[in-house]
């Protein structure tokens, strides 16, 4: 495994790439509303990111076909957004996107609800974004990959929910996706340590039934196998001499 280190520019530059990501999911969050397609929600990201300079990361990605994966209730990630998939009153959306700024990435995810929706799936969004920031205490300089995967897994499994098994967390930098693997969930394996430089995107995705998932024909959109409601939160961070730095974040616009 090569954990790259980054340099002080680089991180710079991942930094700013945060910030204009943190910009496009808060221009996204307002578009939010029953009787919008998944498809204008791509392409509002997608015109948002260019106009800032930047590329999308997921455009073209192994032949990923949209800016923005958008993915609606039961669809765990990677969800192509459709002119005919049009968000409902009580639906649940995660946005994931990812932004290139001079050659380095950043990559986050959200997710809201459609207007008004079931205290079930508020729990659910509340639960999967409070993960994240459980194992975000553990990422520190000395622990290692396994300290936030069983952050994130001890707390969301306490409160009665799975973490999918089929898809991680990864490093990120100059490419989309770089080790190490940041699972969300106990693999017996202590996983890469922590180190100051390193950067990581910590995602975690989690459901209310059970953890098994299953791809649709489209071959990119991952579904829970049950049905269930699925959640996913993800900043991408850099793991410093104390305290982790979350690098997808703006001034003024919320985590």
């Amino acid at each position: 495994m090569a954990v790259e280190i980054k340099s002080q520019m680089e991180i710079e530059l991942m930094r700013e790439a945060g910030r204009i990501l943190a910009l496009t999911h808060e221009e996204l969050k307002k578009a939010i509303r029953p009787g919008i397609s998944t498809y204008e929600i791509d392409q509002i990201g997608e015109n948002f990111i260019r106009s800032q300079g930047c590329i999308p990361s997921f455009l073209n990605y192994n032949g990923y076909p949209a800016s923005i994966c958008v993915s609606v209730n039961d669809e765990v990630v990677h969800g192509i957004p459709s002119k005919h998939r049009i968000l409902k009153e009580g639906d649940i959306v995660s946005l994931d996107a990812g932004v290139i700024y001079k050659g380095y990435h950043s990559d986050s995810a959200r997710t809201y609800g459609v207007g008004k929706i079931s205290e079930e799936a508020q729990k659910l969004i509340d639960v999967t974004k409070e993960s994240f920031f459980e194992g975000l205490k553990a990422a520190r300089a000395g622990n290692h990959i396994s300290d936030i995967s069983k952050a994130v897994y001890d707390y969301i499994t306490e409160r009665g929910y799975t973490a999918v098994k089929d898809l991680v967390g990864h490093g990120v930098g100059a490419h989309l996706h770089e080790d190490p693997e940041v699972p969300n969930f106990p693999t017996g394996r202590r996983g890469a340590k922590l180190r100051p430089g390193m950067t990581i995107a910590v995602e975690p995705m989690i459901n209310i039934g059970g953890y098994e998932v299953e791809w649709l024909d489209d071959d990119w959109t991952v579904v829970t196998k049950d049905g269930s409601l699925s959640a996913h939160y993800e900043n991408t961070i850099l793991i410093t001499e104390g305290d982790p730095e979350i690098l997808s974040k703006a001034d003024g616009i919320e985590l």
